[in-house]
């Protein structure tokens, strides 16, 4: 040091010379104290960020002080003599030393601060100082150093060797062949660390650091030489190099060179970029950001120096990472813009990644456009957006990808899925409630230009010429559109039906993922169906139907059950019974459209039916209308009461099994005579003839009309219960009782009167437990608000009081006058007097319409009740309206 300040003293005979020798001990002297700070920091317990930002900006700092330095020739000249020189060049490089030593100390305590030389790279570059080629060799030794270091080391975290490696690629075709040499040599070692990042590197083989080192030893600078001007090998060599992270970030570096003002550094960026994807794209990692970023640098510029290069990426990125790719590409917002349309152009551009963009593209058709999607349920989201929109963007790019001659191949792979999904989007696009109604018809779009990109050139026109597009998306049209697209495709014996017919098939069992979508596959495949196979269906097939009536949408066990209604022959199909006994199970359905169709259905196929296999369902579909008798619904009420008539005229020869069914659905068919709905009246009547008939009793004149009492109706048919299945009465009078609790009133009238002949019947065999169930039960029908019922709630309390009476003061005499009325029979009397709404004189309002004997309900003999053994069922609870 004495001797620079005695070197500074001798040139102070010339001022100028001796202020540059005094400023450049002044540049010594304060990167001799950045070099002290930067080490005493290492030693601190400073937060490492905190810790990496200070100690960058005083290398930072004595970058700045080195490039302002003058060049060596200049220094010399300011010394008078060869020794002032020698010490002056000495000073020079000593102060080059120390910003090089500062440096090895960084990297030898972190390879993480091997991110600083990058930072210098970037400073370089910004500055065109004499001293580049000098600070290459600089970041050379430091990288060196930092090779030789990573030897001793089974793994080395370096994350900066990725921006690195990119900043020194750019040099290796710098115009300086010294800086192109040393960037080479830079690169070399560069390669060396990375070799230690894979942590298995050491204990693989122990014998790579040692051959490593002798190969160190060697002419380096010859193997160095192969990365001097050659792109193809940086590529190959960065590839096989740098971990998948790394890789990642040294493809983004080189994109973000692109937009750089310096065109040749953009074009050398360019094409080293497209050589590493063209080697190593499936290492590449963030695919998803790198697209996004991209697409921003393009709409901020859409004419763009490097737009070709930017999406070649796109199209190389795409080769390996189809689904990340188009995942991305579709979470922009709809209706895409020229420069997303350009990026799909130029992810579509090969051949070999169209089936994988396809097969993305139909997973995000599975979305429903606006869907809100529940992040606490699903694992994985389709879109960053709250609200998926991506379905319609799909959409619109299939508008791009289809046409592209490199898909025509993956197009007829994937007809059949990409056929229905359009469909199903049409339908979700009609649901849609958006400001601009054109966002809608992209699903529209996409199913023509996929018509015509197959050969269906004239479906297409077909359909426009019938007006198909223009109702297409009209949601009250849609299930007709679809059926006459299916009936146009079958008209021109399209030839992709085989995989259509397969792919309809896979979803109808696996089952699509809306309920919604169940419809238009249901439509579309009997349709098929109808065009392309002869009935009788294939039980795997009718398997399909029979499943499809018992869907949970309405709509789809309607037209299962509208399309079983027209199979025919009947008794060719395989497995009939279980066919008729699935539309049976459709009775229990919730909606009253799905029941009315399965009573439609069932009416259609029983008069086809063999007799052998009818009479061996017979009773159990005559059961089956039983519990439809007392629906809420009148329509239901009356077709299950008409259609329960028509089978027992169809099998009157097999009334031997039906004859339990038949007394067992008497109550509601006698009670709802009374039924305010005139076409259940009239049902009822029907079936009652029928029924009479069948059993062989006089009732059928009392059902006309110029003859109709309700009450004589009830009356005959006690008298034939009493003569024929006496048996009985006791289940009807249980049965009878479940409606006194009716909110209709009339169902209250009928019963009343009804349980009251049943009663004098029968009422004697009735427990005594289950009389006082009755005897509560009418009591409190005496409150009721009707007059009317109350008036006939009074005389059946009667019939049951007496009854009761006559149960506890039995004698061993009238014991045995009861044992007798099995062989001897009287008729029951009127008991009400009553006339009906329903019948020719007008609904009483009041008691004086129920007219009583003067003596007030003459108690009847004991020859008038007739004693059972059957079972009291005492439910007495309301019933459902």
């Amino acid at each position: 040091m004495e001797d620079f300040n005695s070197s500074v003293d001798m040139s102070t005979k010339n001022p100028k010379t001796a202020h540059k020798a005094r400023s450049l001990l002044d540049v010594y002297s304060r990167l001799f104290r950045n070099q002290f700070m930067i080490l005493s920091m290492n030693s601190s317990f400073v937060d490492p960020l905190l810790q990496f930002e200070s100690q960058l900006k005083k290398i930072e700092s004595s970058f700045r002080m080195l490039v302002a330095m003058p060049s060596l020739d200049k220094v010399k000249e300011m010394g008078s003599s060869n020794e002032e020189i020698e010490d002056l060049e000495n000073l020079y490089q000593s102060i080059l030393n120390i910003f090089e030593s500062s440096l090895v100390n960084l990297v030898s305590t972190d390879f993480y601060k091997l991110q600083i030389l990058k930072e210098i790279l970037v400073w370089m570059s910004e500055d065109s100082s004499y001293l580049q080629e000098r600070i290459m060799m600089i970041i050379n030794r430091v990288l060196r150093f930092a090779a030789m270091k990573a030897r001793g080391h089974t793994s080395v975290d370096a994350p900066c060797l990725g921006v690195l490696a990119a900043e020194l690629s750019l040099l290796c075709s710098h115009d300086d062949s010294s800086i192109v040499q040393q960037a080479s040599l830079g690169m070399y070692h560069l390669f060396d660390i990375a070799k230690y990042q894979h942590a298995d590197i050491g204990k693989s083989n122990p014998t790579d650091s040692k051959s490593h080192s002798l190969l160190f030893s060697s002419d380096v600078k010859f193997l160095a030489k192969k990365f001097q001007q050659d792109k193809h090998k940086i590529a190959q060599t960065i590839g096989q190099s740098l971990l998948p992270s790394l890789l990642t970030d040294f493809v983004r570096s080189l994109l973000m060179k692109l937009s750089s003002p310096d065109d040749k550094i953009a074009t050398e960026a360019a094409s080293i970029l497209t050589l590493t994807l063209t080697f190593h794209s499936e290492k590449v990692t963030m695919v998803s950001k790198i697209v996004d970023a991209i697409y921003k640098q393009l709409r901020e510029n859409r004419f763009h120096n490097m737009k070709c290069a930017m999406l070649r990426v796109i199209t190389l990125l795409t080769r390996t990472s189809p689904k990340k790719v188009i995942f991305q590409l579709m979470d922009y917002p709809v209706p895409a813009d020229d420069t997303l349309m350009e990026m799909w152009q130029a992810a579509g551009a090969e051949a070999t990644p169209a089936p994988h963009i396809l097969k993305t593209i139909l997973l995000i058709l599975k979305g429903k456009p606006r869907e809100v999607e529940d992040s606490l349920t699903e694992k994985k989201r389709f879109s960053l957006d709250a609200t998926n929109m991506m379905p319609l963007a799909a959409s619109q790019a299939l508008c791009t990808f289809l046409p592209l001659g490199s898909y025509k191949k993956a197009v007829a792979q994937f007809f059949p899925q990409l056929l229905m999904a359009l469909i199903f989007q049409v339908f979700y696009s009609s649901e849609l409630r958006l400001m601009s109604t054109d966002r809608t018809l992209y699903a529209q779009d996409a199913l023509r230009v996929l018509l015509n990109c197959s050969g269906l050139q004239q479906v297409d026109i077909t359909l426009m010429k019938n007006g198909f597009w223009n109702q297409l998306s009209e949601e009250p049209h849609h299930h007709y559109r679809v059926y006459l697209l299916a009936k146009t495709l079958s008209d021109y014996n399209f030839p992709q039906f085989p995989e259509t017919m397969c792919y309809l098939y896979k979803l109808s069992v696996e089952g699509p993922r809306r309920s919604e979508d169940s419809i238009i596959v249901v439509i579309f495949l009997t349709e098929l169906l109808n065009n392309f196979f002869k009935e009788p269906f294939p039980e795997v097939v009718l398997v399909l139907f029979r499943n499809w009536v018992h869907d949970s949408n309405p709509v789809v066990s309607k037209l299962s059950l509208r399309r079983i209604a027209y199979m025919s022959p009947v008794n060719e199909i395989e497995n009939v019974s279980s066919l008729l006994i699935a539309i049976l199970d459709a009775f229990l359905s919730k909606d009253e459209t799905v029941v009315l169709q399965a009573l439609l259905t069932l009416r259609a196929l029983l008069p086809r039916l063999d007799k052998v296999i009818y009479s061996s369902l017979c009773t159990r579909i005559a059961s089956s209308y039983c519990p439809l008798m007392n629906n809420i619904s009148r329509r239901i009420r009356s077709m299950a009461i008409q259609h329960f008539g028509e089978l027992l005229r169809e099998m009157s020869q097999y009334m031997w099994m039906l004859s339990d069914v038949v007394l067992g659905g008497l109550v509601p068919l006698v009670l709802f005579l009374e039924d305010d709905e005139e076409r259940v009246a009239n049902a009822c009547k029907h079936t009652l003839k029928i029924c009479t008939l069948q059993l062989k009793w006089s009732t059928s004149y009392l059902l006309k009309d110029e003859n109709y009492s309700f009450e004589m109706v009830v009356l005959n048919i006690c008298n034939n219960l009493i003569i024929s299945h006496r048996n009985y009465i006791r289940d009807l009078i249980s049965d009878t009782s479940e409606f006194l609790w009716s909110s209709r009133t009339y169902l209250k009238r009928a019963s009343v009167i009804l349980v009251g002949y049943l009663a004098k019947s029968g009422g004697h065999l009735l427990l005594r437990d289950e009389i006082q169930v009755m005897l509560n039960a009418t009591e409190r029908l005496l409150q009721d608000e009707d007059p009317v019922i109350k008036e006939l709630a009074k005389i059946t309390h009667n019939i049951f009081k007496k009854i009761a009476h006559k149960l506890t003061s039995a004698t061993l005499k009238e014991n045995f006058q009861k044992l007798l009325k099995f062989f001897y029979i009287k008729k029951l009397k009127t008991l009400y007097n009553y006339n009906s709404p329903n019948g020719q004189i007008d609904s009483p309002t009041d008691s004086e319409y129920i007219k009583n004997d003067k003596e007030g309900h003459r108690e009847e003999n004991d020859d008038d009740i007739l004693v059972n053994n059957q079972k009291f069922n005492n439910v007495l609870e309301p019933i459902s309206e």
